[in-house]
């Protein structure tokens, strides 16, 4: 397992692409330590700007509800200190990592902390999973939900119980106890067919190590 504390987030955002002006419409996240979640962050957020129908319909999001909603800027202050210089853990974490980037930046602010993909990892430890889609992991690796998906929070829960099970998944397969946030960044860029010799050599590394 691994105690060390990291933060899993989601982002809800109005386009698909920063690139085409895509902005945050909600951000979800939460803290694992210790193998469980110990904290959560949760806000919708107004970027001034109006969400397509079809966001609209994909997320539950209306801009009504958004309106209401906190400046973009205030909630990523708010979430700054929330993440601190932690590491980062997302799904398909290219995307979030875009938007997470963006929004720090009108603020002048930056992350410290490393972010890992949960779907690229997951891709190494459950390659006969159907596809590796986040709603299809959760229902591959058993883990329970009440069926929302597509709002921030929600995902990002999702998200971290299914970093936990891969982490599990490691343990019970390899017998690696600890699995370093580093090693599984490094696992999620290691080619499929070679991962399982990857995680082989961890699990042997540990043995010299301990002696055991």
């Amino acid at each position: 397992m691994s105690n060390f504390p990291v933060i899993v987030l989601d982002f809800e955002t109005n386009g698909l692409s920063t690139r085409y002006g895509g902005r945050a419409i909600e951000i979800g996240a939460v803290r694992i330590e210790n193998s469980r979640i110990t904290d959560r962050f949760q806000s919708l957020m107004n970027p001034d700007c109006r969400i397509s129908p079809f966001i609209e319909a994909y997320t539950g999001i209306t801009n009504e509800m958004v309106a209401a909603a906190p400046p973009c800027e205030e909630v990523m202050e708010q979430f700054a200190e929330f993440i601190s210089d932690l590491p980062l853990v997302a799904h398909n974490a290219s995307f979030d990592r875009s938007f997470l980037d963006l929004e720090l930046g009108f603020i002048n602010r930056s992350r410290n902390g490393r972010m890992a993909c949960s779907m690229l990892a997951a891709r190494r430890v459950f390659p006969d999973a159907p596809n590796h889609r986040l709603a299809t992991l959760v229902r591959y690796c058993g883990i329970h939900t009440v069926g929302i998906f597509h709002r921030a929070l929600a995902d990002a829960e999702m998200t971290g119980h299914l970093w936990l099970a891969m982490i599990e998944a490691i343990r019970a397969g390899y017998g690696i106890d600890e699995m370093p946030f580093a090693s599984m960044c490094e696992l999620s860029r290691t080619p499929k067919a070679k991962a399982p010799a990857y995680l082989m050599n961890i699990a042997g590394n540990k043995i010299v190590t301990t002696g055991k």
